[in-house]
């Protein structure tokens, strides 16, 4: 079964179609579109993702590049 990608989710009011005319492929209204409210959930913890995994290897480069002071203790001879 061939999958499409999606590449864009927008809100946009009937002002916004109507400028851009045909150019978009699929519009769906929201009160036609079953589980919306899912949808919108389902983006926004998708974008939480990679927000924090990028925010985790931004902080791990940092640590990676920090200069670090080593002691280590004379032995007693």
């Amino acid at each position: 079964m061939h999958r499409e990608r999606i590449v864009a989710v927008g809100l946009l009011t009937q002002r916004h179609l109507d400028r851009l005319g045909n150019s978009l492929e699929r519009v769906w209204p929201v009160d036609q579109t079953p589980c919306f409210g899912a949808l919108l959930q389902a983006i926004d913890e998708a974008d939480r993702d990679v927000w924090r995994e990028r925010d985790q290897e931004a902080l791990q480069r940092e640590a990676d590049q920090t200069p670090h002071l080593i002691i280590h203790p004379r032995q007693p001879t």
